[in-house]
């Protein structure tokens, strides 16, 4: 009996270093953090990544403290003329937190492919692809909206690309008065579009069905006493 209780305790311990050894792992020191692409305007503390951009930064979060790195940026395709060129490259000490960001850096619109290596790395460097678009033009696979689609000032003349509202013919700055019967009779009463009053014609309408409905029974009645 005695000798179960070691063996059980030894198993509990295997057990649980299993489980810890991939939590380990993940976080082996010297290869912690993350970076991120960030629109010149946005603020460091920010942890979401942005794509697309026009001047820009990079912005280090999570590593350990003092880490150098070194990165570079490469053109990458669709847009590249030569695929892997590097355009832009740096180095970083970051703080006691493992946080810096680079100076704004800018370049030409298209796509690219950032590079981030550091003492310590286990692999390859981490990388971001993002887009420049200063020019507000859509690039293949993504990009910023054009301007074109942005919609008008508070109070001018719609475009020719808006659509007019159901029953309104657009015109050289405003649409044209709308067919509702109540704003052109300025009474009570529906007009067609001749003008006469629908509810007199209803009721003359009436009158003659009234009429053919006596004459079917005065016939009727006269063939009943021959």
């Amino acid at each position: 009996m005695r000798s179960l209780v070691p063996a059980g305790t030894l198993t509990a311990a295997v057990a649980a270093a299993l489980m810890l050894a991939p939590t380990a792992y993940a976080t082996a020191p010297g290869d912690n953090g993350t970076v991120k692409i960030h629109d010149a305007a946005t603020g460091e503390e920010l942890r979401k990544n942005e794509p697309h951009v026009c001047t820009f930064y990079l912005d280090a979060f999570g590593f350990d403290a003092d880490q150098d790195v070194d990165w570079h940026i490469e053109a990458w395709a669709p847009t590249a003329d030569v695929k892997g060129e590097t355009v832009k490259s740096g180095s970083l000490t970051l703080d006691g937190e493992g946080h810096r960001r680079s100076q704004d850096q800018s370049l030409p619109d298209g796509h690219y492919k950032l590079f981030w290596n550091f003492d310590g790395e286990h692999g390859r460097a981490k990388h971001k692809v993002f887009w420049v678009d200063c020019d507000g033009d859509t690039q293949p696979g993504g990009g910023k909206p054009s301007a074109s689609t942005s919609s008008a000032p508070e109070g001018a003349a719609p475009t020719s690309s808006a659509s007019a509202p159901e029953g309104t013919a657009p015109s050289s700055g405003a649409f044209a008065p709308s067919s509702s019967p109540s704003t052109q009779t300025g009474g009570d009463l529906a007009e067609t579009g001749n003008g006469a009053p629908v509810g007199l014609l209803s009721a003359a309408a009436a009158a003659l069905v009234a009429a053919g409905g006596y004459l079917v029974l005065r016939r009727r009645k006269a063939q009943q006493q021959h």
